[in-house]
Order: C-alpha cells, then sequence, then structure tokens
C-alpha cells in the first residue's frame, strides 16, 4: 500500500501563510503541517487547528528567525542585537565548532517552543526543523531527547532518494544557479540525514519510510509534483512543501520561497494532482493516524 503524508512547514509564521496551508488542506491534498511556536501567528494558527481538527500538527522548531520563545537573556548567544533568531544552519554549525554557542540555550529554546504548543492546548504529532536545524550533528541528541521527554514518537528525517529526485528538479530548474545550488543543499541535508534516521531508530522513534520534497524546495509546481507522485514507493512517504499566499509579511522574510508558495498552493489543489492520486493508489494519511497504524512500542 502507499500512503502519503503531505506536510506543510511554516504554520503559524504569517496569516497569509496559515491561510494557504488551511486552503491545500480543504480543497487540496495537504494532510500535515508543522508550526512555528515563535510565529507571529501562532494563536491564528491554532485556532485553525481546532477549525480543521483532520490536520495533523507537528512543532517546527526554529532558531534561525523571528523573536525566541524563552527570554532573550536566557539564550544570549543565540539572538542578535534586536533579541532576535537569526542564525543559519551553517552559520549556527560554524559557531558551535567555535564554541561560540553554548547546546544548552538550543535545548532552551528548543524546549520552550515544544511547551508553547501544549500550552495552548495542542498534542504535536511530530518534530522537525526549520532549514532542518534539527538533524545537524551537534544538535540531534538535543532533539532525540525532547522528543522523547514529551512522548512525540515522529520525527523527521529527510533522506530522500536523490537520484530519483534531482532529475525531476534539473527538467524544471535546467542549469540555473539556483538549481544548482538547491542541488548541493539536497545532497548535504540528505546525507546528514541518513545518519539521523539510524539515530531515531536507536532512540526508538520513528518516521515514515521515504521523504520526498527536499529537492524540490523552491520549485515545487504542478509539474514537478506530478513527477514526485509518480516515484511514491510501498509504504508511507512524507512529502515536504511550503503553500500560503502572497503578502508584505511574507516578502519582508526574503528567500526562495517568497512567490513560490503561491505556485505550490495551486500545485496542491490542482485536480490533476488530486486526480493523479486516486489513479496510482495513494491514500492520503497524517502523522496522526499513521502512528495509530504502527506498532505499540514508545520510546525506549
Amino acid at each position: 500500500m502507499k500512503r502519503l503524508i503531505v506536510n506543510a512547514d511554516d504554520f503559524g509564521l504569517a496569516e497569509s501563510i496559515n491561510r494557504g496551508i488551511i486552503v491545500a488542506h480543504r480543497d487540496g491534498i495537504l494532510t500535515s503541517t508543522s508550526l512555528l511556536a515563535n510565529g507571529s501567528a501562532f494563536d491564528q494558527a491554532i485556532a485553525l487547528s481546532r477549525q480543521f481538527p483532520r490536520i495533523s500538527v507537528g512543532v517546527h522548531l526554529n532558531i534561525s528567525q523571528g523573536k525566541p520563545v524563552s527570554p532573550a537573556a536566557r539564550i544570549s548567544r543565540l539572538v542578535n542585537e534586536r533579541g532576535e533568531l537569526h542564525l543559519s544552519p551553517f552559520r549556527l554549525w560554524m559557531r558551535i565548532l567555535t564554541r561560540k554557542i553554548a547546546l544548552e540555550e538550543i535545548r532552551t529554546e528548543f524546549r520552550a517552543q515544544i511547551l508553547k504548543v501544549f500550552d495552548a492546548g495542542l498534542t504535536p504529532t511530530h518534530l522537525d526543523g526549520h532549514l532542518h536545524v534539527h538533524i545537524l550533528p551537534q544538535l540531534s541528541s538535543i532533539v532525540i531527547a525532547l522528543a522523547r521527554e514529551f512522548c512525540i514518537r515522529d520525527v523527521r528525517c529527510p533522506a530522500e532518494n536523490l537520484e530519483a529526485t534531482l532529475p525531476v528538479l534539473w527538467k524544471i530548474g535546467g542549469a540555473s544557479i539556483p538549481a544548482l545550488e538547491r542541488s548541493a543543499v539536497a545532497y548535504a541535508v540528505s546525507s546528514a540525514a541518513r545518519r539521523f534516521g539510524a539515530q531515531l531508530r536507536m532512540a526508538g522513534l520513528v518516521c515514515p519510510d521515504a521523504f520526498l520534497g527536499l529537492a524540490q524546495t523552491g520549485f515545487l509546481d504542478v509539474k514537478a509534483l506530478r513527477a514526485l507522485l509518480a516515484l511514491v514507493p510501498n509504504g508511507t512517504t512524507e512529502l515536504m512543501c511550503h503553500p500560503g499566499y502572497a503578502s508584505a509579511e511574507v516578502e519582508s522574510f526574503g528567500g526562495a520561497l517568497t512567490r513560490q508558495r503561491e505556485t505550490e498552493l495551486l500545485a496542491l489543489t490542482a485536480p490533476e494532482v488530486k486526480e493523479m492520486l486516486g489513479r496510482l493508489g495513494i491514500r492520503g494519511t497524517n502523522f496522526r493516524d499513521w502512528e495509530e497504524d504502527l506498532p505499540d512500542q514508545p520510546p525506549a
């Protein structure tokens, strides 16, 4: 059987992104989302999750953007002079190597983000990381320990079959600089994720059997989505996406996804995409329902 979890990142980041995620769920194939506890539209996201209970909601751990959940004084090495999180995964990695950041501060902020979601009355179904920061070798043990502490069994492992998905990227993006940069990022993330997946299994945690959407980040349109659906194997697959609507707030974030979000929303709600799921025998599911079908094995 082929089962597909279609998960949108960045729930709570902005109201226009929240609206896009819900439309992709209500009118399209989206089944799950990951919530930024420090996002400006967090409260709206919580309200929408109650209005649409069939969407599973996890925590999108973040130390790269926005105001922290923890008091800035407790995580002073993670914030800039404005008290905002600002470290890209590469800059974070370099600061860890040079001992300019205390790992305890990262644990403090990650834990505060998870607690904020619980305190809002929502039980997270899974954990993942903004910009895949959760798979960095220096942070993976922190994330695994927090998953076990809060009994969150499902953790994203973005180990993608790049031999199959990179040709899809190159067909759409060609030999452009953005496509080549995306290829390099996909190789780095997928390589680290394979090591992370082994750690998850040793800790008694789980992730879906396959992952899609890594190489297509910033390039996911109807054509790319249809190509990815044709690659869905037997078992359970997570497909990562970033739908939303354009807005002044989203424009202020910058990055490759600024205008891409509406393109992804159109793809996720396209009639031909929904028809293709049925034709290929792919059943949509979410993290909550998938976990209920797993053997009863709590984290060791």
